[in-house]
Formats: C-alpha cells, structure tokens, sequence
C-alpha cells in the first residue's frame, strides 16, 4: 500500500517513543511505501482534487537520521491507498480546516484514518458526555455561579480546558476551595470560554489509564501515567511515569462498550483514559502509547494497528 501520514515535522519526532513513528516502522517492515506531509500543505482548487505537497521517505534504521525524504512533490490524496491524520492537538481552527479538506478528499475517494467527520464529531473532552454511565461527576459549563455550586456539593474538583492537550491547565481545588474564583477566571476568561469541570477522582494515584482501541477492540494492556511527586496530572508530557499493565474487568467492559461504537463512526484508532472506574476522556486526534506498551509487555500494538488499517482498506474495497 502508499500510505500519506499528515503529521507534525518529522525532524521534531522522538523516535523512542513515538507512536506515529511505530506505526511507519510497522507499514515499512511490511512492504508499504510511505509518504509524509504537514497539514498546512493541503492544497484544494476549483476544478481539481485535494492534492498535497508529500515527501516520500524511507526509514533507515538510525536512531538520529531515522528518515532519508525525496524531494517535495504534489499528488493528489487519491493516489495514496490510506491517508492517516495524525497531527497532535490542539484541535484549533487550523485543524479544523484540515479535517473539511479531508473530507473533501473523501468525496472524491481517498480512504482518511481516523474518519474527518469523526474527528470534528468527537472532541476529547466533550465526547464522554455520550457515555455517561461510564464517567464520575462531571459539569461543563462557562458559569462562574455553576462551578461553585459543583464545588460545594463535590469538594474536591479538577478544571481543565476543553481545548487542552498534555495535561496543560488543568487545576485542583481542594475542600477549602482556595483560589477557586481566580483558577475559574483564568480558565472561562470571565465567561467566555468553556469549562470542565469533574470530581477528583483519588484513585489517579493508581495511574491515569489510557486504554487503546484498534478497530473496534481493545489492546489488552493499558498504560497507567502515575503522577510523580505532588504532582495530579499523569500525563506523560507532565511529567507522570508510563507503567504498562493489563486491562483490569472494568476497563474491558468500558472498550468493549465504546470500541464497537468508535469504529462504526470511522474511528480506526481510539485512546480511552481512564481513572479508577471512570472514563475522563477520549481522545482521537492522534492517540499515542503504543511504543511504551510494546517495551514492557511485549504486546505488538503497531502491528495490530497496521493488521487493522490493511482491513479497512480492503473493506474501503
């Protein structure tokens, strides 16, 4: 197959850890030919398809020069077998755009992994309010008046952005609610933007679980991101420690509930998080994990993706 990843630049990739550079390994290793390009090099005009400026590359094997490219050249999304989305959030007007390019790129028959209109569908944030059985306490709201009320009857809350990625802006206030008037200001710009707002959950110290989902069904190990310190975020980029571990009885009642769902909407690949009992996001722009999995379980999960992107692409037919 011809595979087109839109991705961040490859020169910034940390190839260690990288899940989109697991899954070109993986494709490569199998005989796929890949192509790269950023999402700022779409192109659409009147009278022809979405086209992009791709480099074709090769991945060599070094752990520095990890990708020899040819030069830039435009082709159409059409002529690749499946055209993968994988740019991090945040998802910002940009990113938007992208996906309506994408999707017209679809019209016109190019296979997009995860699906355009499932990404704009499905904000990470906000798409758990579709499972409510599966998630604690949880209020979304720009009112100043709404978050205290929820403090008082929950005590112990986190705030985050509907827009944050990385565990950026995410704030506890504690029983005493000390600067939460400040942190609420901070976050709604005086009741402009939206907030969410949800209980704290204790078990975080057990690790924020990402669950994965390929296709439909769930990987069999997550990755727990402990909190270091007195730190509460665990995710990786603030600083929490990966421990890789198999999905407990709930979490396979959770993936087994979402998995089929996420699929049928186009949503090749999904990453569930998951705090004690209690789903607290879903995340599909570009969901990652899969290397640290790999090195502490032996489980291949570049592999079952590319086993699942090969038979979407046959279904696609």
């Amino acid at each position: 197959m011809k595979l087109l990843f839109i991705a961040d630049p490859l020169e910034g990739f940390k190839i260690y850890k990288d899940t989109t550079f697991a899954m070109m390994r993986e494709a490569q290793r199998r005989g796929h030919q890949l192509a790269a390009c950023l999402p700022q090099d779409l192109v659409w005009q009147r009278g022809s398809q979405v086209t992009a400026r791709v480099r074709d590359i090769v991945l060599t094997g070094d752990a520095t020069d990890w990708f020899q490219a040819q030069p830039l050249r435009s082709s159409a999304l059409t002529a690749f077998d499946a055209v993968l989305m994988r740019k991090d959030p945040p998802f910002d007007s940009e990113y938007f755009y992208a996906t309506h390019l994408l999707e017209q790129a679809e019209r016109e028959g190019a296979r997009v992994f995860n699906k355009p209109r499932a990404l704009r569908d499905h904000p990470e944030k906000l798409a758990i309010m579709e499972f409510p059985q599966f998630i604690g306490p949880t209020l979304v709201t720009r009112d100043a008046q709404d978050i205290q009320q929820f403090h008082a009857e929950h005590q112990d809350i986190i705030l985050k952005p509907l827009d944050g990625m990385g565990g950026m802006g995410i704030f506890r206030v504690g029983p005493d609610g000390l600067n939460l008037g400040s942190i609420t200001e901070t976050l709604n710009r005086h009741g402009a933007q939206s907030v969410m707002v949800q209980k704290f959950l204790p078990q975080i110290v057990d690790g924020d679980k990402r669950v994965l989902i390929i296709g439909g069904r769930p990987v069999p190990f997550c990755l727990a991101r402990i909190p270091q310190g007195s730190e509460v975020r665990g995710n990786l980029a603030a600083g929490g420690k990966g421990v890789a571990r198999p999905l407990s009885a709930r979490d396979w009642e959770i993936a087994e509930a979402l998995g089929p769902v996420l699929q049928s909407r186009g949503l090749l690949l999904a990453g569930v998080d998951v705090i004690g009992e209690c789903v607290t996001e879903i995340n599909v722009t570009s969901p990652t994990c899969f290397q640290e999995i790999q090195e502490q379980t032996g489980c291949d999960v570049a592999h079952l993706f590319v086993d699942a992107l090969e038979a979407a692409v046959a279904a696609h037919g």
